[in-house]
């Protein structure tokens, strides 16, 4: 019987909660849309999320099966406080500007103020510069970048949602170093055992709170927006 429920605890994937951040218009729905699904939609064709959107994505890393649930969330200020109940639960954070648009890079250092209110420190993140397909109106040094993000103990990386450069490397080295840190993700699955399913308390401090991600896509997949 043992036996049997290792195997289970084996082939059970990881349940992986990743938040996309950032100022509107900086790409982050293309982003989402290149990794998970391939595509890239014109500028012109796209719009702006309303409130959050998210995708299920899974993956092997590491020898391990992973599901992500991917979270975009609006960059308009009028959505925060929507926003804001979205990082509970948190594992990894994407925080994206545009390489093109110095405003959307001199931006996250209120970001991450934002990240200090709402995740842990544990919480792995991840600065990408998209749109690096616009090198000719280039606004932000990729040096810059790079020193921003090793200051804020970020990973970091370019991409181009339209040319698909960066976007798969962006999204599996997060989810490593997720990987990398199992109390991120395994302490989840032991507060979740100990309490039945119900959120952490007060007392769990390896995540703030806890959302049941083997639950929680599939309900919205056939909705939309669970908010």
């Amino acid at each position: 019987m043992s036996n049997a429920q290792d195997k289970d605890k084996a082939a059970a994937p990881v349940n992986v909660k990743l938040l996309l951040i950032g100022n509107s218009s900086v790409g982050k729905s293309s982003l989402l849309l290149r990794f998970s699904d391939e595509q890239w939609l014109p500028e012109d064709e796209s719009s702006a999320t309303i409130g959050v959107d998210f995708r299920v994505h899974k993956m092997d890393v590491k020898g391990k099966k992973v599901k992500l649930s991917i979270w975009d969330t609006a960059g308009q200020e009028r959505f925060r406080t929507i926003t804001s109940s979205y990082y509970r639960g948190a594992q990894g954070i994407i925080l994206v500007y545009d390489v093109a648009n110095r405003e959307s890079f001199d931006a996250l250092p209120k970001w991450f103020a934002e990240l200090e209110t709402y995740v842990s420190s544990a919480v792995v993140k991840i600065i990408v510069g998209n749109k690096v397909d616009k090198e000719y109106s280039r606004q932000v040094p990729v040096s810059e970048g790079q020193a921003f993000a090793t200051r804020m103990n970020a990973l970091f990386v370019e991409a181009s949602a339209k040319t698909a450069v960066g976007v798969q490397e962006a999204f599996r080295d997060v989810v490593e170093r997720i990987i990398d840190t199992p109390e991120l993700w395994q302490s989840a699955g032991a507060r979740k055992s100990r309490s039945g399913g119900a959120g952490a308390g007060a007392g769990g401090q390896d995540m703030p709170g806890s959302i049941d991600l083997r639950q929680e896509p599939e309900e919205a997949e056939g909705g939309g927006c669970g908010c």
